[in-house]
């Protein structure tokens, strides 16, 4: 039964006194090193939701949530955590109709709360002119390239906020990232973010990286510019890098996609009122169908190979299927790989999901078979 209490594993940072410890009295704290683990049962997603606002209105980092594996032929562990994510999200999405100033603000607000594993380093720096985040994680000695795009539909969203995703794919390609700040709009619409994403691509060829050792990657909205970034650069005669990799990829500004209205339900996150107005925001008049601001009905020949993860609970998972479609129909080698019950970007939420960590598994195997030696 999915309403059966739930044994979870609650990281932070730092010693918890007794005075912080009594906001937990489900817990049972145990010290280990500079971290707090605390541990106790939960009857539902809502009494988790309740615990990690009560961290995040401490003051506290929260490094992990773990869900503890019940014992063999007990409830799916995978639906506990997918139910459990469904309900963070909802209390946690975009309102509709709120403005774009609005949605920056609680975005920022979200983001915030997440810190970056203590293993990576963030240097703010330029290619092409383009401001980027450098990361870097330790013990990676970084062969390859990943130059990463951050999600959220052209108008939210910066490279640091990626980061922590970003990371995780250079850790699985023993790769430096850069994560890209490309120009948002309204006040930067199309072609704005494309010409950044070009520049920054022509940046790395120009510094002496092998295309053969660079692989673009991102998600959402920035999994849609990476794949213009591909059709922009092949059009304009400059080699291509190794391979690509997009999660839950923003393809068709049209919203002409069938999933835009099947998956309203099952979508914790998106919807076609909450997408509307900011597609009008980026394209400014400019017709949405363009190849370049939806790579769904570009011509895809001549890509290298790509793969593309979605999850089967979003609005946008046709945008990835008929991706897909587009690359296979064009003889691109091109690999979909749909999760089923999982959201928007579901890698993105590695600590409170088995198959975000999966995913990037995948990923991480798919770009280094196709990376330089």
């Amino acid at each position: 039964m999915g309403d059966d209490p739930v044994l979870y594993q609650i990281r932070v940072c730092g010693h918890l006194g007794p005075t912080l410890l009594t906001a937990f009295p489900a817990f049972a704290p145990e010290q280990q090193g500079t971290e707090t683990v605390l541990t106790g049962m939960l009857p539902d997603a809502s009494a988790l939701y309740g615990v990690l606002h009560e961290i995040e209105g401490l003051g506290l980092d929260l490094l992990e949530v773990r869900r503890v594996r019940p014992p063999m032929g007990e409830h799916s562990v995978s639906t506990e955590q997918q139910n459990t994510l469904d309900a963070i999200l909802r209390r946690s999405a975009l309102p509709v109709g709120s403005d774009v100033g609005e949605q920056r603000r609680l975005l920022r607000e979200l983001t915030s709360a997440q810190p970056l594993p203590p293993d990576v380093t963030l240097t703010s720096t330029t290619l092409g002119g383009v401001p980027v985040a450098a990361i870097t994680i330790d013990g990676v000695e970084p062969r390859h390239v990943v130059l990463y795009f951050h999600g959220g539909v052209y108008v939210l969203g910066d490279a640091a906020s990626a980061a922590g995703l970003a990371s995780e794919v250079g850790r699985r390609t023993g790769a430096k990232v850069y994560s890209v700040d490309y120009r948002l709009a309204p006040e930067h619409p199309y072609p704005a973010a494309v010409d950044d994403a070009l520049a920054t691509y022509e940046a790395l060829l120009k510094d002496g990286f092998a295309p053969a050792d660079i692989v673009l990657a991102g998600e959402s909205a920035g999994g849609g510019l990476a794949i213009a970034t591909l059709v922009n650069a092949r059009d304009r005669g400059l080699p291509l890098p190794a391979a690509a990799y997009v999660m839950s990829p923003y393809a068709d500004l049209t919203l002409a996609g069938a999933s835009i209205d099947t998956k309203r339900a099952a979508d914790p996150l998106l919807s076609r009122e909450l997408l509307e107005p900011r597609v009008t925001d980026y394209t400014a008049g400019q017709d949405p169908a363009l190849a370049l601001i939806s790579p769904v009905f570009a011509d895809l020949s001549g890509l290298p190979p790509l793969l593309i993860q979605v999850g089967s609970h979003e609005v946008l998972l046709d945008d990835a299927v008929r991706l897909a479609q587009q690359a296979a129909g064009a003889d691109v080698s091109v690999t979909l790989d749909v999760t089923p019950g999982v959201p928007h970007v579901f890698q993105a939420y590695g600590p409170l999901l088995d198959e975000a960590t999966a995913a990037l598994e995948r990923a991480g195997q798919f770009l280094t078979a196709r990376l330089r030696a």
